[in-house]
């Protein structure tokens, strides 16, 4: 069984960039499609990137497209999600999840198996 610890949230100004990362423990990290989810304060959970079991497909929700990079490095079991010109929309809890399964699009949040605990990100205007 993988589990999951986002880190490197934080409070940034609009226009600046995060990196977050989730880490992933157990040996099976290759077998799961990686995904990141946000739900901001009085919103529901959404979707916003997915990266294949093999690290070669992406998808991005359409509301970060260009603007946010999900990686992959198998070697370190870590999965990360690059965020650039961050405004304050992009405020919101970020979860790391795991599919076991070789999703490489939107993924629904019911379909995920693992889910991390969240990093907080917020954005300043």
């Amino acid at each position: 069984q993988v589990q999951l610890v986002e880190s490197g949230g934080g409070l940034v100004q609009a226009g600046g960039s995060l990196r977050l990362s989730c880490a992933a423990s157990g040996r099976t990290f290759s077998n799961y499609a990686m995904a990141w989810f946000r739900q901001a304060p009085g919103k529901k959970r959404e979707w916003v990137t997915t990266i294949s079991r093999n690290g070669i497909a992406t998808a991005y929700a359409d509301s970060v497209k260009g603007r946010f990079t999900i990686s992959r490095d198998s070697a370190k079991n870590t999965v990360y999600l690059q965020m650039d010109s961050l405004n304050p929309d992009d405020t919101a809890v970020y979860y790391c999840a795991a599919a076991a399964q070789s999703y490489s699009g939107k993924i629904p949040d019911s379909l995920m198996d693992i889910w991390g605990r969240g990093t907080q990100v917020t954005v300043s205007s």
